[in-house]
């Protein structure tokens, strides 16, 4: 068998491009309000003072605010700091601009996040001067046609996963190119939870194996690292930091769980109002599990209470079997009747998860097709228009909110590809 190391032709060593904006949030409201180019930015999960940051523009990074960071804290740290909130459907309009952008230069093999995407370099563009032009003028179109502050970095590496780790060494604006003969030297600054694919449990598991610093990281052997991760994952992590462009890994015929969770900004707080945000993510979680062609079996609700109503750490959670289903009525029905069982008190956050997942196809049908938990398609469908042309609240099952525009409001996560 050929060694994935030493697949590569010499002359054409760059196998993959990934590009990665720059505090992505920030520089899309910088970019449509020129009174915040070059100044601090910070933008706020919710209102109230009760929040934190959870985007900080490249200048407010400067003074130690990030993602997370509370709102005192960030003023503290960066006292000329301005604080916008979230505009999650602007950050989804930008994103789909530059996805168009790109598809002019070369097509996306992956989105991996509203931020991030890859591509795969065939031909003559792995050459390293062609390379280097195309990653040049991709940035050039961006400022040239979405903005002058969606600045990126972009990575080139013989792996996807050397790529992704290329755009970390420079930033804002990066354009850095790894090959396997350069390594490990580039790499030995970085700290272990630098390196994509190293989380917080897994820097820990190392230090456990007496890993602590990238040099370690380097030492182990394939083998080892299949150990430590307990997950031919390791392996292909060892090989991936190498260069090796191995295929990827089959991905599941249906995800696991589906669900939604929801900061609650002050002014949804209230057991009623809390309620209704719930009732919304659910009907987002079901349709995608429509989208995925599968059903749930089970429906868990997880809530944090606020601060002054109990111990938030520990929060508060009902969960409940579901006969086959893609329903919305039924995910309703079980959802308000576990919500029910909660006291009536503040709440701080919501969490609504579709659990047990099976494809639809491969679902038993109950012989009182109304009872069996299945939406009709051409209601489903039908509804999905609606909320596609309307909203996601334009139409809802049960009683509508009070202030249906404080509920409708869409939210991107950093990690999630935005439908």
């Amino acid at each position: 068998m050929t060694d994935p190391l030493l697949d590569c032709d010499p002359s054409r060593p760059f196998r993959w491009l990934y590009l990665d904006f720059n505090s992505f949030f920030a520089s899309v409201e910088q970019q449509d309000h020129a009174e915040l180019r070059g100044r601090p930015v910070g933008i706020l999960a919710a209102p109230g003072e009760n929040t934190c940051v959870i985007a900080a523009s490249i200048e407010a990074r400067t003074h130690g605010v990030k993602t997370g960071t509370p709102l005192h804290e960030a003023r503290r740290l960066c006292p000329g700091i301005i604080f916008r909130p979230a505009r999650h459907a602007l950050y989804t309009a930008y994103h789909r601009r530059i996805l168009a952008e790109l598809d002019r230069h070369l097509p996306v093999e992956r989105v991996w996040s509203i931020d991030e995407v890859s591509a795969r370099l065939l031909g003559p563009q792995r050459r390293p001067e062609a390379a280097f032009a195309l990653a040049r003028a991709i940035k050039a179109g961006l400022a040239e046609h979405i903005g002058s502050c969606l600045r990126c970095s972009i990575g080139l590496a013989p792996s996807r996963h050397l790529a992704k780790l290329a755009t970390e060494l420079q930033k804002p604006d990066g354009l850095v190119a790894l090959r396997p003969e350069d390594l490990p030297g580039p790499l030995l600054h970085l700290a272990l939870r630098d390196i994509p694919g190293i989380g917080r449990g897994m820097a820990a598991r190392l230090a456990r194996c007496g890993i602590t610093d990238m040099a370690g990281l380097w030492s182990l052997g394939p083998k080892r690292a299949r150990l430590i991760w307990n997950s031919v994952e390791g392996e292909r992590f060892w090989y991936g930091l190498r260069g090796a462009d191995l295929p990827e890994p089959r991905a599941p015929a249906i995800p696991r769980s589906i669900g939604h969770a929801r900061v609650l900004p002050p002014a949804l707080r209230e057991a009623e109002a809390a309620h209704h945000v719930t009732r919304l993510l659910a009907m987002k979680a079901a349709a995608r599990l429509r989208a995925a062609a599968s059903l749930a079996t089970i429906l868990i609700l997880h809530v944090e209470p606020a601060r002054g109503s109990a111990t938030r750490e520990q929060g508060l959670q009902g969960e409940t079997r579901l006969r086959q289903t893609d329903d919305d009525r039924v995910v309703l029905g079980e959802l308000d009747r576990l919500w029910g069982q909660l006291p009536p008190i503040r709440y701080w956050r919501v969490a609504v998860t579709l659990a047990g997942l099976i494809p639809a196809a491969n679902a038993t049908p109950d012989l009182l097709d109304w009872a069996a938990g299945r939406s009709s398609p051409r209601l489903a469908e039908a509804m999905a228009r609606i909320h596609r042309r309307f909203g996601r609240d334009s139409l809802l099952f049960g009683p509508a909110p009070r202030d249906r525009d404080a509920y409708a409001e869409h939210k991107v996560a950093f990690s999630r590809v935005p439908d």
